[in-house]
């Protein structure tokens, strides 16, 4: 049974507080009534996320929280004390991000980038917005063509931040930024470089001949919509992705794959459907 996870159990007993579950080792833990429903019944397993309450006790909710052990998420800040920031997770008992683990001193109504971390002295979690401290550095290579999990944080001078897999840090460059993207939101991406500081190099597309094919199709699919696009190799970049939603680069490798099989017309204001 661990803390800070959503553990599967098994319903040993009903009382009157609730139903205790239990895990293969003899641990056992009460789901509070509120959280029981009508057809629950002896020996059903059912997955239930385990922490602890005000009175340091261990229970069990079937709520899913916004973030578990180790993981990563921006949460709501609904409280400051003289004991630290209470963080909304999603959980009736708001989770308290102490201030020696605040990156900077955080505010009531505003979102932080947030981890779940284990006191192992207290088998208690917590929050932390140090988050680099807890990311991995990464000494291995991805494939390329394999789409890895995202979470799309802050804004750099040279692009998007991103975590990666919920373990590594790494980044979107500006000029891979091929749709708009939102502070907190989970897509996919894939690697296609592993820098020697452990940090990743990641685009929103494809890398190498499944990407410029897929945009290819992209950009046909377009055209076939529209028959003219106002965009060519000489258009800003910014123009080109508010029109086709991809990078320059890309698009041009689009382009001169639909061009090579003779699908597009290149004339002087854009590219244009060839009937």
């Amino acid at each position: 049974m661990n803390i800070g996870e959503v553990n599967h159990l098994q319903i040993l007993r009903f009382t009157s507080v609730g139903a205790y579950l239990g895990d293969t080792e003899g641990n056992d833990v009460l789901l509070p009534n509120k959280y029981l429903t009508s057809n629950m019944e002896i020996d059903q397993m059912v997955d239930v996320f385990v922490y602890r309450d005000s009175e340091d006790r261990a229970v069990a909710t079937t709520e899913k929280p916004l973030i578990e052990l180790e993981g990563f998420n921006y949460l709501f800040i609904k409280e400051v004390t003289l004991y630290g920031a209470f963080a909304d997770w999603g959980l009736e008992k708001d989770l308290m991000i102490p201030f020696k683990e605040q990156r900077k001193k955080l505010e009531e109504g505003k979102s932080y980038l947030v981890t779940l971390q284990l006191d192992e002295d207290t088998d208690r979690v917590y929050g932390s917005t140090k988050v680099n401290r807890y990311l991995h550095h990464c000494d291995h290579p991805f494939d390329r063509t394999a789409p890895a999990d995202l979470l799309i944080c802050d804004e750099s001078d040279l692009g998007v931040k991103v975590i990666v897999d919920n373990r590594y840090s790494g980044l979107i460059y500006h000029n891979d930024v091929t749709r708009n993207l939102e502070r907190g939101e989970r897509t996919t991406g894939f690697v296609y470089n592993v820098r020697e500081d452990g940090k990743l190099d990641v685009r929103l597309d494809p890398v190498g001949k499944v990407k410029i094919s897929e945009s290819a199709e992209r950009l046909l699919s377009l055209l076939k919509v529209q028959k003219f696009l106002p965009v060519h190799d000489k258009s800003d970049p910014t123009e080109v992705r508010e029109v086709v939603g991809m990078s320059k680069k890309t698009f041009k490798q689009a382009v001169g794959s639909l061009y090579k099989e003779r699908l597009i017309l290149l004339e002087e204001g854009g590219i244009r459907l060839k009937e």
